[in-house]
């Protein structure tokens, strides 16, 4: 047999080998889809949003609330400006703007229906996309509050 003709049988099944691997997606972890809300001052269970990307921005809704003891259960944000005023807080859009940036979602904006008040917001995966890492701050990233929020699972 030639050298040539047992190069070839050789390689026979190095390249079966590599051209059976599936391609791996370049394609980075989203966090579209549904997260369970931590508060980050007490470490409990606040809501269930729903994160989705509309164009090239992800959006945040709030689907379920879990009141404390003496919270109203359909709550409305009473503290909002414009027309978020008196609107309630179930199905309310508190998450708007954020563009990816590499593996970072940043420039966003959320509202903590609790004051009514606006934040700027960037948010970026943990753990292999099972936690969000959310931050909202004045200004500069510095100065604010981070939540880590957990995946829902389906």
């Amino acid at each position: 047999m030639s050298i040539r003709i047992a190069l070839l049988l050789a390689l026979v099944p190095i390249l079966a080998a590599v051209t059976s691997v599936p391609a791996q997606s370049a394609e980075p972890a989203s966090p579209v889809g549904r997260w369970k809300t931590i508060d980050d001052e007490t470490n409990t269970e606040r809501s269930i949003v729903e994160i989705v990307q509309v164009g090239d921005e992800l959006q945040g809704r709030i689907l379920k609330i879990f009141p404390r003891p003496g919270e109203a259960p359909d709550p409305v944000c009473q503290a909002c400006e414009g027309e978020r005023k008196d609107q309630p807080i179930i199905g309310m859009t508190f998450l708007w703007g954020l563009k990816r940036d590499g593996e970072d979602w940043v420039s966003g904006t959320i509202l903590d229906p609790k004051n009514g008040k606006t934040y700027n917001a960037k948010a970026s995966l943990t753990e292999g996309g099972r936690k969000l890492r959310v931050r909202g701050f004045l200004g500069t990233p510095l100065l604010g509050r981070t939540q880590i929020w957990l995946r829902e699972p389906g």
